[in-house]
């Protein structure tokens, strides 16, 4: 469905395919030409890769119409987690195929989408529906340790979705001065520390 990054070792070739496809089924099948025309186009591997890609193409005297690139876990998921109105037309339609094909993603998919809802809209009231709702989903495992989460400090949460008060602004300010504190970590004096957390913004 979508290709892991550990998932096989992927060509030089491979983003190049479609042209000598194209080349070879116009009856350009001379290896290193073809190598010089994808080489101009920037392929950086060897003639030798060429030649081999093309060996099992002459013998089948055509080359197929090769199959798109399956996209990355990495990709799907910044899909799942764009609002779908800042998805272009092809991110969009490789995504709707991907969920029509698998449908325990389709159904995290909605997941996800339902509680950006809450979070956008500060929707906090429909938090519990969520939360059972997830739970009674037997296939999203991995979402039940965030919902379990989410129970712990339940209150906490539905405050943070419902009031228009947050300590987002006091927590990224933490951050922030965690960050110095260990870049300097045993190379400056504490007025020096101090000075960093007062002028860096």
């Amino acid at each position: 469905m979508f290709a892991r990054a550990r998932d096989g070792r992927r060509s030089a070739l491979d983003v190049h395919k479609p042209y000598p496809h194209e080349r070879f089924n116009a009856g350009v099948t001379n290896g290193s030409q073809l190598f010089r025309e994808i080489r101009e186009a920037g392929y950086t591997g060897s003639l030798a890769v060429v030649l081999a890609y093309l060996r099992p193409l002459r013998a089948a005297g055509r080359a197929p119409v090769p199959a798109p690139a399956a996209p990355k876990v990495r990709t799907v998921a910044r899909w799942i987690l764009t609002h779908p109105d800042r998805l272009d037309t092809d991110d969009t339609a490789a995504l709707a195929a991907i969920l029509e094909r698998g449908p325990q993603l389709a159904a995290l998919t909605a997941h996800v989408a339902a509680f950006a809802e809450m979070l956008c809209e500060r929707h906090g009231v429909g938090l519990d529906a969520w939360i059972t709702a997830v739970e009674a989903d037997a296939d999203q495992a991995d979402l039940h340790r965030f919902t379990h989460g989410l129970r712990r400090d339940r209150d906490a949460v539905l405050a943070g979705l419902t009031e228009p008060h947050s300590s987002g602004v006091v927590e990224g300010n933490v951050n922030r001065i965690k960050t110095i504190k260990r870049q300097m970590f045993g190379r400056a004096s504490f007025g020096l520390l101090r000075k960093r957390v007062l002028l860096t913004r």
